[in-house]
Order: C-alpha cells, then sequence, then structure tokens
C-alpha cells in the first residue's frame, strides 16, 4: 500500500518548516506574511502527491471538527426525518456536517449515544431529549458544547429549545372539533410524562372545560401499531358515546384509523378524526384527515440558526433562548359533518 502523504513529508520535500505548510492549510498565509508564491508552490505540490489532511488532526488543532450530532426519537418517522434532512442541508450550508441517530426515546440509549458522540468531537447538539437526560445535558453544557433541544424541553434544566404550542394548538383542534357539532371528543395520547404530551392534553382538556363538555382520555403504551390498534378498538367498544378523537400524534391516528375499519364506523358521520402532526397520506385517505401541521422547515432553521449562533458565538444574549413557533390546523373533510 501507498503511505499516506503527511504535514512533515510535504514540509521536507518543499525545504520548508511544517509550522509554514500549517499555516497554509488554515489559511493564515496573509496573516503571517506567507508570500504568494510560496503559498502557489506549496498547494501544487499538495494537488500532484494528492495530500489529504487528516481531519483528527486538524480538529485537534482547532479544536473545532465540524460536525454537529442531531439525535432524535426516530428517525424513520415522517416528522423527524423531515426535520432532519431541512437541518443537514442547512449545516451543509454553513460548512457543517451532520451525524445523527433514533434515540427510539430511551434514556439509556441516549446516554450511550451522546458518549459516542462525545468520542468523535462533536461541535454541538441538537437532541429531541426523552424523560431523564437532565444530568446529561448539564454536563454537556459545561463542558462547552451547545446543545439546543427540539419538540420538547426539559422542565428542569435550563437550556436552548426550540418546540411549537403544543397546548395552544391542541386546543384549537379541539374547538374546532367542538364546534363541527361534536360533544363526546376523546383524546388518545401515548403513555408518557413529556411536556409536549402534557401540553396537548392541557389544551384538549381547556377546550372541554369551556364549553362544559366530558372528558374521555386514553392513554397508549405505544409498542407497535397493531399493539395500539387493538387498544384503540377496545377503548371504543367501552365508550360507544364517543363521536370524535383527537389524536395527540399521527402515527396514533394511523392506528386509530385501522380501529375505526375494523369497527366499520363511518367517518365523519359517525366519528370525527383530528391528527397532531400531518402525514402526507393523510391528504390522500377517504376521507383526508385534519390535522395540526407542524412547520417543519422553521423548527429545523430555528434550531440550527440558534447552535451556530452559538458555535460562533454570535448570540446576543448567554442566557437560555426559548423559542416557540405556532402551527398551522388544516381542516379537511375528516372533522366536518355533512
Amino acid at each position: 500500500m501507498k503511505k499516506k502523504i503527511s504535514i512533515t513529508d510535504v514540509a521536507q520535500q518543499l525545504g520548508i518548516s511544517i509550522t509554514t505548510v500549517s499555516f497554509i492549510l488554515n489559511g493564515r498565509a496573509q496573516e503571517k506574511r506567507i508570500s504568494d508564491k510560496l503559498v502557489k508552490r506549496v498547494l501544487d505540490f499538495m494537488q500532484e502527491v494528492n495530500y489529504k489532511p487528516s481531519s483528527l488532526a486538524r480538529s485537534l488543532r482547532t479544536g473545532k471538527t465540524n460536525i454537529i450530532g442531531l439525535m432524535v426519537e426516530d428517525i424513520s418517522d415522517p416528522f423527524f426525518s423531515s426535520i432532519a434532512r431541512a437541518i443537514e442541508a442547512l449545516a451543509y450550508e454553513n460548512g457543517y456536517k451532520i451525524i445523527y441517530c433514533s434515540t427510539e426515546n430511551a434514556t439509556d440509549k441516549t446516554r450511550e449515544l451522546i458518549a459516542m458522540y462525545s468520542e468523535r468531537h462533536v461541535d454541538g447538539y441538537i437532541i429531541v431529549p426523552p424523560e431523564g437526560l437532565e444530568q446529561d445535558i448539564e454536563q454537556l453544557i459545561e463542558s462547552g458544547k451547545p446543545v439546543v433541544l427540539i419538540d420538547r424541553y426539559l422542565p428542569a434544566l435550563e437550556t436552548d429549545y426550540v418546540i411549537i404550542n403544543n397546548e395552544e394548538s391542541a386546543y384549537q383542534a379541539t374547538t374546532h372539533l367542538i364546534n363541527s357539532g361534536y360533544k363526546n371528543i376523546a383524546f388518545v395520547t401515548i403513555d408518557s410524562l413529556q411536556p409536549q404530551m402534557l401540553d396537548r392534553l392541557s389544551g384538549y382538556e381547556k377546550a372541554l372545560s369551556e364549553h362544559g363538555l366530558s372528558q374521555f382520555v386514553k392513554e397508549i403504551y405505544y409498542k407497535n401499531s397493531d399493539q395500539a390498534t387493538q387498544q384503540i378498538v377496545s377503548f371504543l367498544d367501552r365508550k360507544q358515546q364517543i363521536d370524535a378523537i383527537f389524536f395527540a400524534t399521527n402515527y396514533l391516528c394511523v392506528s386509530g384509523l385501522k380501529a375505526l375499519s375494523q369497527k366499520g364506523l363511518n367517518i365523519p358521520g359517525q366519528i370525527g378524526i383530528v391528527s397532531f402532526d400531518d402525514y402526507e397520506l393523510f391528504e390522500l385517505y377517504t376521507p383526508s384527515v385534519t390535522t395540526v401541521s407542524q412547520p417543519t422547515n422553521t423548527i429545523a432553521e430555528e434550531a440550527i440558526s440558534l447552535l451556530l449562533s452559538r458555535l460562533k458565538k454570535l448570540a446576543k444574549e448567554n442566557k437560555p433562548q426559548k423559542i416557540v413557533i405556532p402551527t398551522t390546523l388544516i381542516i379537511r373533510k375528516s372533522s366536518i359533518k355533512s
């Protein structure tokens, strides 16, 4: 095998110091008053011998890898994959690369992944945090690594985050069902203490309370779609007065549509449907599904802009930035009685 050319080899071949070569590689030739002629000579030689600088060595010299760690709950989920694509594109435009992974909302797995990212010396983190990660994130921040949380926050931790207005969005969606003539509205959510899920529940409860209507809340321990479908079928068997369902996530809505199909219930005549989180197939479904649509591009833009400002130390203030973005209620046929 051919030996890889090092910066020492370049310096020896050209009869100059390693420091001079290093200054040229790092774009500091003008600052160090290195002549254009010598710069051209070094760069031409590097091209001739196909010199490739070591990214690890460069990171050790500069303290930066220009890599950002992105950790989401499930990269295959349309919501998270859309955000990941947008963040990757925006990061690349600013000279950064993204490495990302799925945490499956598991605290221990997330800790292991953070350790792996730390070993790779990533410059900063964008994280969708599971419960119980406060100490780990605090340690990252104390070590000088900027962290931006997205989709949810950790109430006990003061850090940057970008979220949507979950409570107000759920309130508007539930109010829409009430105004459409539905009276026995259920809220199907996951069994979780995550703040975004609690905020959605709070918005649902607020709307029903204002109209003096009863609550029907079903919490599902989600493992897979089929298991969730059976839980929803059983719930509807017990609560036959329900005439509308607000699903707290799009994957719960998918399971719910299967359950309603099994029970032969007509949408929207016998039961109205709204989903939190849009999904491209909801528009194609018959009838099309009303959704609370989250602005994934805006979430990505705000998150990467905030992280880059921390990395470049451009943020005007050191105190945590708490960015809350509005959603859009897309009204389709599933929630309008004919």
